[in-house]
């Protein structure tokens, strides 16, 4: 009983886990926060330390890079808070400015449609408000008390509000420079706690976790220092005040995901409109922030930084807004890496792969699955356009053995396995062969030289294709049905150009009309598609067949597949009179070639020493059997 229940309550047991882990993020942050940003800062300054200690030794590098690192923003930190109280100072005399635009904003109301919109809005908060109170029974006022939240300015909340940020921040240089010093130490701490047995998945998530933190904010820093300078440029160019803070503040704040630029513009446009005077130069900031916002999102970021975090856009932007819940600003600012760090859990940790299907930015689907779910969810249109983005960067050959193919396989595994009905696998293979005319239109535009080659072709289609060397008439037979013709299909406008002409016969003749058809022919060529996962029983027994009728017959079967499913051993079919047996639709047509170029040399319509032969019979490297 307690094993039936096991598969039942399993879900219910991770989804109290994931609370609690939440609980514990939400609840531990005043300690969590400032292990999490020093692990960071760890992270990226693991590099520089490394590359020191070489020379002056650890201690020492440790000490020279935290001292350099957090001087440098301790100075930038007072540099701003300068500029600040400056600018607060400053204000006072941009009062005649400041009322000189707000006249100007009552003079475009005044009068007009947005005179009547205030209105409107008044009379409805009136009467939303309801009849007032009399006079002898006052309304009894409503208090309202604050909740103070602890945070990392809080931590230690003991120490007062002025020593708190002081001390967590003692706390985090304290904790970078022991993490830096002992970081081989805790790095074997960790893989003790998971596992000698897990090595490899731990060493692969450690380095792949450095690296990709190192790079993104490695690209960010450079992103937000061009930012910077463009904009404190362009601020020191329209004549606003305090143009290097502007600047600095910008690089900093584009840190702080989405939220990030539009704090940053937010500043210099609201002192732009009270310094300068008219609305031409404010309106020029506001445009300056615009134009150098999109040229850093469609260029620098394209070029720079494009792929640097591997998280989804839209993953990360959800990743933003869970860690701003938890952790507060603090939270917003460590949502990249955080999430960073997540995905490459859930890459190496079985467990874990979750996390790097739903959040990675690479294809949660390969492109086989993916075509194949679209033509289950009869969507031939999508399904094309994945086949043509596919034909446009690969050759025909690929499209077919990587996408099409694949697709054929899948549709008879899960009709076996009853997932799904014969109906719905014949939708599958129809709507393939649909789009198979459509990549024989394509490749018409990519190759005007090519005709295909079907049971309807005529002798002067075939003498077009090769009018020097003759064409070569090969019999393909589907070992099962449809799939096994759609796939011979494929193989019949590869081998069109090279002057052999594929004709596929009718799916389910009986073995004994397959053998007169190919008698009646006079065919030397005869090719059996039987795609997996099927099993090769029918094949075998029209190999003998055939062998029997025609021993000089030459048989190819084409076991076309994922290499996934690639038959192992192919010395079965070999051993039941099969000429050769393969796997991908290139190998076939590659052998083709070959056994197309032996029957032009007999039947003598291409001479031994002719460049034709020797260039095609070095197309494989597979002995030929039988």
């Amino acid at each position: 009983m307690p094993d039936a229940l096991e598969p039942s309550i399993a879900p219910w047991i991770r989804f109290a886990g994931f609370v609690l882990v939440i609980a514990v993020l939400y609840w531990a942050q005043a300690v969590l926060v400032p292990v999490a940003l020093a692990l960071l800062i760890t992270f990226v300054l693991s590099p520089p330390v490394t590359f020191l200690q070489r020379r002056i030794g650890r201690i020492l590098a440790v000490l020279i890079t935290v001292a350099l690192v957090f001087t440098t923003l301790a100075l930038a930190g007072w540099g701003v808070a300068t500029q600040m109280s400056k600018l607060a100072a400053d204000l006072p005399q941009y009062r005649a400015n400041i009322r000189e635009k707000v006249a100007d904003i009552r003079g475009a109301t005044r009068g007009g449609s947005m005179e009547q919109v205030q209105e409107t809005v008044k009379e409805i908060q009136k009467e939303a408000a309801g009849p007032e109170a009399p006079l002898g029974n006052p309304r009894e006022p409503v208090i309202v008390q604050s909740q103070q939240v602890s945070s990392l300015t809080d931590f230690p909340s003991w120490l007062g509000p002025a020593v708190g940020p002081l001390s967590t921040a003692g706390f985090v240089i304290t904790l970078v420079i022991f993490m830096l010093l002992e970081r081989e130490d805790l790095r074997s701490r960790v893989i003790g706690l998971v596992g000698h047995g897990h090595l490899a998945v731990t060493t692969k998530a450690f380095d792949e976790a450095a690296n990709r933190v190192s790079r993104q904010l490695l690209m960010q820093t450079l992103v937000n220092m061009m930012y910077g300078v463009a904009i404190g440029a362009g601020l020191w160019g329209l004549g606003t005040p305090y143009p290097l803070l502007w600047a600095a503040l910008g690089a900093a704040l584009r840190f702080v995901p989405y939220l990030g630029p539009i704090a940053a513009a937010a500043g210099p446009i609201l002192v732009s409109l009270a310094a300068l005077p008219g609305w031409t130069r404010p309106l020029s900031v506001v445009g300056l922030f615009v134009a150098v916002e999109l040229f850093t999102n469609l260029v620098l970021e394209t070029i720079l930084y494009a792929g640097a975090a591997g998280v989804s856009q839209v993953a990360l932007l959800i990743a933003v807004a869970a860690w701003t819940w938890l952790w507060g600003s603090m939270g917003l600012l460590l949502a990249t890496p955080l999430t960073v760090c997540l995905v490459v859990l859930g890459k190496h940790v079985p467990g874990l792969d979750f996390l790097s299907t739903l959040m990675a930015d690479s294809p949660a689907l390969a492109p086989d699955v993916a075509y194949y779910q679209r033509l289950l969810a009869r969507d031939q249109s999508e399904a094309a356009e994945i086949v043509q983005r596919h034909a446009a960067s690969q050759s025909i050959e690929a499209v077919y053995d990587a996408l099409m193919l694949p697709a054929l396989s899948y549709a008879e595994r899960d009709r076996l396995e009853g997932r799904l009905s014969d109906a719905e696998e014949q939708t599958v293979i129809e709507d393939t062969g649909e789009l198979l005319n459509d990549v024989e239109d394509l490749t018409r535009a990519l190759r005007p030289a090519f005709v295909p080659a079907n049971a309807d072709d005529t002798d002067s289609g075939a003498a077009a294709m090769a009018p020097a060397a003759g064409h070569v008439e090969v019999i393909g037979c589907a070992a099962n049905g449809e799939a096994d013709a759609t796939a011979l299909r494929m193989l019949a406008q590869l081998v069109a150009t090279d002057g052999i002409r594929l004709h596929v016969m009718p799916v389910r003749l009986l073995t004994a009309e397959i053998v007169d058809v190919v008698k009646t022919r006079h065919a030397n060529l005869v090719c059996i598609a039987d795609l997996p996962p099927s099993p090769p029983s029918k094949t075998r027994y029209v190999v003998r067949k055939l062998r029997a009728a025609l021993p000089d017959v030459r048989i190819l079967i084409g076991r076309w597949a994922p290499p996934e499913w690639a038959d192992e051993d192919r010395s079965t079919l070999i051993d039941t009179g099969a000429t050769h047996v393969a796997t991908t639709l290139i190998e076939t047509r590659d052998q083709l070639r070959t056994l197309a170029v032996h029957e032009r040399q007999r039947s003598g319509s291409v001479s031994p020493d002719s460049p034709v032969s020797v260039h095609r019979s070095t197309l494989t490297q597979e002995p030929i059997h039988g």
